[in-house]
């Protein structure tokens, strides 16, 4: 792929995945790439975590700048965090990570949650049913979150009627439609929005199982080409899944990185095109794919610390995304708007 050299600020896309509270490690990597004067955010695309770490950074930033954005991200996950009680998880103070989620993984409290979720349907709860999320997604100020002004957001869903992924973007982004992005069906009665491209009220599923996240949304002409994809769901693990929560938390892993790796497969076989001349960038233009992860603290990680939010976890999952940024920063920063820093080709191809 040919280099091209462009003066200016480094204009990027950002691709935000969910993962329920690993999405601290995304607060981390947002919060390092917001103090670079250099790097512009021109899209946002967020599942789930994602969504949410979209929604506070636009509004963060239209109030108050790259640091309102930075000050609105440490409130909302301050938010996230107080979900739990972590006067009952301090003696996990001090652990590494890996440890502190086998200790998550295997306590009452997670065991106990985990069989509720397998047996009882968040429909039976009537009356008393609430999202414990709502709380949060309803306090950030929508005039903001849906401005014209500031980076493009797109919110992903998927309707469960059809299966098909639903973007939510501009004025139709609520409290609702982020609720439906983060609704795990085991959990959350699914979110019902009303629909005008149907003409009928949807309901809606968490939309990492349709676009986790969308990348369509920022192929769009005014967006730069560069997306950056903050990874948080491990693309490859090491040995055979035994135990039962292995079993499961791989299979959460493949299902929410499967319309991703579709995605970057339809990227890679459209630059082949390119580059052979069959397609020519007057018709599509190029994608330029860079990936933001640590897959070594997310192999170390399961689905008992994404479901179970405390302190610890969120400050070291943030932590980690800051270095990780860091790291990335340090060895592409002066590639972003020249070249790709994903080998597409080799790695989904």
């Amino acid at each position: 792929m040919k280099e091209r050299d462009v003066p200016g600020p480094k204009r990027i896309n950002l691709a935000l995945q969910g993962g329920g509270a690993h999405g601290a490690f995304t607060w981390g990597v947002l919060d390092r790439l917001l103090q670079d004067e250099e790097i512009e955010i021109a899209g946002i695309s967020g599942t789930s975590a994602g969504a949410l770490n979209g929604a506070a950074l636009k509004a963060g930033m239209i109030s108050g700048g790259r640091e309102g954005a930075r000050a609105n991200l440490d409130w909302l996950w301050s938010r996230v965090g107080s979900q739990s009680d972590v006067r009952l998880l301090d003696w996990m103070r001090g652990l590494d990570p890996g440890r502190m989620a086998r200790a998550i993984e295997y306590s009452p409290a997670f065991a106990f949650a985990d069989l509720w979720s397998r047996v009882i349907s968040p429909y039976s709860y009537g009356p008393f049913y609430r999202n414990p999320l709502e709380r949060i997604v309803e306090a950030f100020d929508y005039d903001k979150v849906c401005a014209d002004a500031g980076p493009d957001l797109f919110i992903c869903a998927t309707r469960v009627r059809s299966g098909k992924i639903k973007i939510f973007s501009g004025h139709e982004i609520t409290t609702q439609s982020i609720l439906a992005s983060a609704c795990l069906p085991t959990l959350f009665q699914a979110v019902e929005i009303d629909d005008p491209e149907t003409g009928r009220r949807e309901a809606y599923w968490d939309g990492g199982y349709t676009g986790n996240p969308a990348l369509f949304p920022l192929f769009a002409r005014h967006l730069p080409d560069d997306i950056v994809i903050v990874n948080i769901n491990p693309l490859e693990r090491e040995g055979v899944p035994v135990t039962p929560h292995q079993i499961q938390n791989r299979i959460n892993e493949i299902s929410f990185n499967s319309s991703l790796l579709r995605e970057l497969r339809a990227i890679s076989f459209v630059q082949r095109l390119l580059e052979d001349g069959t397609l020519t960038t007057d018709r599509k233009s190029r994608v330029l794919v860079h990936m933001i992860a640590d897959d070594a603290l997310m192999n170390d990680l399961s689905v008992a610390t994404k479901l179970m939010p405390n302190g610890f976890v969120l400050d070291r999952l943030k932590t980690a995304g800051q270095e990780a940024a860091d790291a990335f920063l340090a060895a592409h920063k002066n590639d972003l708007n020249r070249v790709g820093t994903v080998d597409l080709a080799e790695t989904y191809g």
